[in-house]
Parts: structure tokens; sequence; C-alpha cells
């Protein structure tokens, strides 16, 4: 069963260009019906003005009865499919007598116009044309059957529908293609994630586009810093292996002997066990800082006055006054944690020594 990710990109991406192809091409196709009758429609239009100028002219010029000048050239009319209705002197002729009550409403309106008439399945285009002649008005009606130009358009309407069909068809083939194209570099990033993973490779190297270039640098980023963390674990471990094994050994030795620990040789203890306290303080306030660029922010007011109004309730003998010129900068792109810690042994340290106010002032 084909299993469909709407979560993934590709899906995304084919679904937004596929549906903006699809609204533009059914648009288009819609404008082209409606523009195509239009366009139909005023061409028929113009060229039945033309010819019922002509007929009214034909009319003018001769000197015969009306009707007989409009039979001559009503056999024309009808070989184009044409018709015509004439008013003229209160009476009523048409070349066609089943449209003469449909269009006779027309001869009742003023002005010349383009007009549509639908009898049944019939489309007629009508022109309405005033005139006069020999001081007299008169109205005439030139039509032309527009459902025969309305199935051939409907027709060209549904070839250029199939056609637009095929080249959406081709549109989405080429839409996929370039999104597979496109994805191309987060696929390799995966891969490439996929081998960190499994340990068959320590850095990231990708020709990835503009966009990607600071995710990949600040994963090599965050890589560089696990293996710097872990190095620095590994020396503080040594470190303080080395520093504790001398004088543990000597602590070991004293304690085994036989000679009795008098007040010197305690003494002596004492200060042993004092420096390995000191130097375990030492290595585990080392393991706890962050470092630098660890990705946080420190709050340098918000923290500061913590520490102070901590190392004033340690030390009440002491007075502890804050000032700081952050500024803008009260944010400062270091762990909140070392900020705290970095702060605290200093506080601390003049806690124990001040005689009697500490002035501290940060500026970032």
């Amino acid at each position: 069963m084909l299993h469909i990710d709407r979560r993934s990109l590709r899906f995304r991406l084919l679904a937004w260009l596929g549906g903006v192809a699809l609204f533009v091409v059914v648009t288009t196709w819609l404008l082209h019906g409606i523009l195509l009758q239009n366009l139909a429609r005023d061409f028929l239009g113009e060229r039945l003005q033309r010819e019922a100028n002509h007929a009214v002219a034909q009319l003018e010029q001769d000197q015969t009865a009306v009707p007989t000048a409009l039979d001559s050239v009503s056999q024309g009319y009808q070989v184009f499919h044409h018709l015509y209705v004439l008013r003229f002197n209160g009476s009523v002729s048409a070349s066609d007598p089943q449209w003469q009550q449909q269009l006779a409403p027309l001869l009742e309106e003023n002005g010349d116009a383009l007009v549509d008439v639908k009898h049944n399945d019939q489309h007629m285009l009508v022109y309405r044309r005033h005139f006069e002649w020999q001081g007299s008005n008169g109205v005439l009606l030139v039509g032309e059957d527009f459902s025969q130009v309305e199935a051939g358009l409907a027709t060209l309407h549904w070839w250029v529908g199939g056609i637009a069909a095929v080249l959406l068809g081709m549109l989405i083939i080429l839409n996929m293609l370039a999104v597979n194209r496109g994805l191309t570099p987060l696929w390799q990033l995966r891969q490439q994630l996929e081998a960190l993973r499994s340990g068959k490779r320590d850095r990231l190297l990708l020709v990835a586009p503009s966009e990607l270039d600071e995710l990949v640098d600040q994963l090599n980023w965050f890589m560089d810093d696990i293996d710097h963390r872990l190095q620095r674990s590994r020396e503080s471990v040594a470190n303080l292996s080395h520093a504790l094994k001398t004088p543990l050994a000597a602590i070991t030795q004293v304690l085994r002997g036989n000679r009795p620990i008098d007040e010197n040789r305690r003494h002596k203890l004492l200060s042993r066990i004092e420096d390995i306290n000191a130097q375990l303080a030492a290595e585990l306030r080392r393991s706890r800082i962050a470092g630098p660029n660890a990705g946080r922010m420190a709050n340098v007011t918000r923290d500061s006055s913590r520490l102070i109004e901590m190392f004033r309730s340690l030390y009440p003998e002491r007075i502890f006054n804050l000032t700081h010129s952050a500024g803008e900068k009260d944010l400062v792109p270091i762990e909140a944690h070392d900020f705290s810690e970095i702060l605290g042994i200093v506080l601390d340290n003049a806690g124990k020594w001040a005689n009697r106010c500490v002035n501290c002032d940060i500026a970032a």
C-alpha cells in the first residue's frame, strides 16, 4: 500500500505547486471559453451591423417598393443563415415567418443595438437598425443563428481543455522532478546524520544551498563542542587522578604505619586532606562550567541581583553594593550557571576578606 507522509516537505511542496498549477490551468481554461465566446459575438455583431447598413443603403437607393427591395437581398441573407424583419409604414415583413413573432418585441425598442434572442434550442444574434426613408421611419432587424457557432466554439474549447490537461500532467511531472532535485541536499544531510550516528563519520561535509549553511555550521560546531567537552572531561579526570595519587598514598602510608600520630603529623594529614578537598572542589567546579558559546544567555541584572541577595544573607556583617553598566546588553552570551559560578567565586572571596564594604561593578 502506498504510504504518503503528509508532514514531509516534499509532499507539501508538491501539493502547493500542484494546487497552484491546477488553479492557473482551470482559470485560464474558463477565461478562454468566456473570451472566445465574447470575441465571436463581437465579430458576428460587427458583421451584422455592416450587413444592416448595406441593406438600408440598398433600400435608400432603390426606388421600388420596400418589400420588393428587401426580397432581392433576402436570398443572400438566407444563404448565410441570416434573416431579416422589417417594419415600415406600419407593415411588418420577415424572411422567416416563424421568427417574426419572436422578434416583434425588438421592433418596439429604441436605439441601434446587438441583441441575443433564445427560442427553444436556438440562439439568434440580432442587430436592430433604425433608418429613415422617403420621410418615413423604419426598423430593420438582421439576425444570424449563433447556435452553430456556439457548438463549434464548445468543441474548440474542449479540445483546448484536453490540451491543457495534458500540459497540466506534464507540469506536475516537471514539478516532481524539480522538487526531488531541489531536496537532494536535505536527503544527503539526512544520510550523513545517520552515518554520524552510526559512527561512520565525525563531521558533516555537504555542498548545501546557502539556506542550509548556518544549519550545517551549527551542527559541526555542536559536534566539535561535544568532542572538546569530552576531551576536557578526560583531561580533568587524569589531572585529578594524578593530583590525588600522591597525597592519598602519603595518608595511606601514615595510617598503616605503627608510629603514633602526634599533633604535628595530625596537622600534616589534615593539610593533605584539605588539599584533596580543594582539588575536588576545583575540578567539580570546572566540570559544571559549560564553556563559551553554549547557546544560552544570562541576564546580568536578574542573575547578579540574586547572587548579591544570597551573599548578603551569608555575610550579614558585610555591605554588598551592586552596580552594572550593561545598558542595552543586559543579555550576555554566557550560560547562566557559568555566570553565577564566576561571579559567585568573586563575591565569596570578597565576603571572606573584605573589612566592611563590598562594591561590585559589572560591565558588558
